[in-house]
C-alpha cells in the first residue's frame, strides 16, 4: 500500500510534487497583494480561514470552486479570469503518486465506483482531520511537508462526488473502524459530521457493515470497483506495499458478486444514518 492508497486508506510512500497548486498559489498571492490586502483581511471576506487561505497560496490545498466566485466579490472580475485561467491548469490527480495515477484516472471517468474497506474509512470520505490522524501515525514517521502533500492529493481527490453529479457511489465500510475512534474524540466528531453531510448527496450511498454479521461476503479484504464510460467494470484492491489493478472480466464479475452480497448484508443507507447520528450524540 502506498502513497494514496487508492480510494482507501492509510499512507505510505512519498507523493509525486505539485507545480500546478503552487503557481496557482503563487498568483492568488499576488492578486490579493496587488489589492492591497493581507490574508488576515482577505479570508473572512472570501469566507474560509486565514489558514486554508496559507495554505492554498503555500501550493498545500487544492482550491475550492467557491473560492473562485467569491475572489471575484473582492478582487474585482479581472483578477477573477486570472485565477480561472489558473485554476484550468489544476487536477485532481496532481501529488498523487505514479503507480496510483492510472486507477485515478479511471476514477475521473467512471460512470459507478464501489468501495469496500475494513482497514480505514474510504479515502473519498475522510475529512482533513482524519487524513491528518493517519498520516500522523504513518511508519517510518513522515516530515510535515510530505504530510501536507499527502492530504492535499486526498483533499483533492474527494472533489470527484461534486464534479461527477452523475456518477453513482457505493461505499460499504466495517462499523469497528468507527468503533475505534482513530485519532480520539474531536476526529471522530470530524468524521461522523462528514459521512452525515456527504451521505446526503445524491449521488452517494453509505452503508456500515456491522459488527455482527454471520453472513459476510467480504472476508477476502477490501476492494474497489469502477464501471468505465464503455460499461466495462474494473477492481483494484491493495496490500502491504503492493496494489492490483484488476482488467480481466472474470475476475471484475467474481469482485462485484461478492460486493453485491455485501449490499444486501450491510446496513441500509437510512439504517446507517441513524447509526451515525446515534455515535454522534453519544461522543
Amino acid at each position: 500500500m502506498a502513497t494514496d492508497t487508492g480510494g482507501g486508506g492509510g499512507p505510505c510512500g512519498e507523493p509525486e510534487l505539485s507545480d500546478s497548486l503552487r503557481t496557482f498559489g503563487a498568483v492568488l498571492k499576488a492578486l490579493r497583494d496587488e489589492a492591497r490586502l493581507t490574508q488576515e483581511q482577505f479570508a473572512p471576506l472570501v469566507r474560509y480561514s486565514v489558514a486554508y487561505i496559507a495554505k492554498i497560496e503555500q501550493g498545500k490545498r487544492f482550491p475550492p470552486r467557491d473560492l473562485l466566485d467569491r475572489s471575484e466579490e473582492v478582487l474585482g472580475a479581472t483578477a477573477a479570469r486570472v485565477l480561472v485561467a489558473a485554476a484550468g491548469s489544476l487536477t485532481r490527480k496532481a501529488g498523487l503518486a505514479s503507480w496510483f495515477l492510472q486507477w485515478a484516472a479511471i476514477e475521473e471517468d467512471t460512470t459507478s465506483l464501489h468501495a469496500y474497506e475494513c482497514r480505514v474509512i474510504p479515502g473519498l470520505l475522510q475529512p482533513e482531520p482524519y487524513i491528518q490522524a493517519l498520516f500522523e501515525r504513518h511508519l517510518p514517521p513522515l516530515t510535515q511537508e510530505q504530510s501536507e502533500r499527502q492530504v492535499t492529493a486526498r483533499l483533492a481527490r474527494q472533489r470527484l462526488l461534486l464534479d461527477r453529479p452523475n456518477t453513482t457511489f457505493s461505499f460499504i465500510f466495517e462499523q469497528a473502524l468507527l468503533e475505534r475512534r482513530l485519532g480520539g474524540t474531536p476526529v471522530m466528531d470530524s468524521l461522523l459530521d462528514h459521512l452525515l453531510a456527504v451521505g446526503r448527496y445524491r449521488n452517494v450511498e453509505i452503508q456500515v457493515m456491522p459488527l455482527v454479521q454471520e453472513d459476510h461476503a467480504g472476508f477476502e479484504g477490501e476492494m474497489y470497483l469502477a464501471e468505465t464510460a464503455d460499461h466495462r467494470w474494473v477492481g483494484y484492491v491493495e496490500g502491504h506495499g503492493s496494489s492490483t489493478l484488476i482488467s480481466d472480466a472474470k475476475a471484475a464479475s467474481h469482485m462485484l458478486q461478492r460486493y453485491g452480497k455485501m449490499r444486501s448484508q450491510a446496513l441500509s443507507h437510512h439504517a446507517t444514518r441513524s447509526l451515525l447520528e446515534q455515535m454522534r450524540g453519544g461522543l
